[in-house]
């Protein structure tokens, strides 16, 4: 089962953001994703966020999914090891 927890690197310690409701002692694994290898999308345009959208999705409708595709659960589309 995964929580998932914000937290801040102070110190030498990770102190949580958000209340967690672990007992003290708990073993945790930790995947660190920093904010600042995500890119925010710089186009404030309506009609170009539109335009980009629409591209998207029929970029998509061109390249669908096989059929014979494997089906992953939520479990599976989500491990990280």
């Amino acid at each position: 089962m995964a929580d998932y927890f914000r937290a801040v690197f102070q110190n030498g310690s990770f102190i949580p953001v958000t209340p967690c409701d672990l007992a003290d002692g708990t073993q945790v694994l930790l995947t660190v994703h920093s904010p600042e290898l995500v890119v925010p999308p710089q186009v404030t345009d309506a009609a170009e966020r539109a335009r980009i959208l629409r591209e998207i999705v029929e970029r998509m409708r061109q390249n669908p999914l096989p059929a014979t595709a494997p089906r992953f659960s939520r479990d599976e589309a989500h491990e990280r090891r």
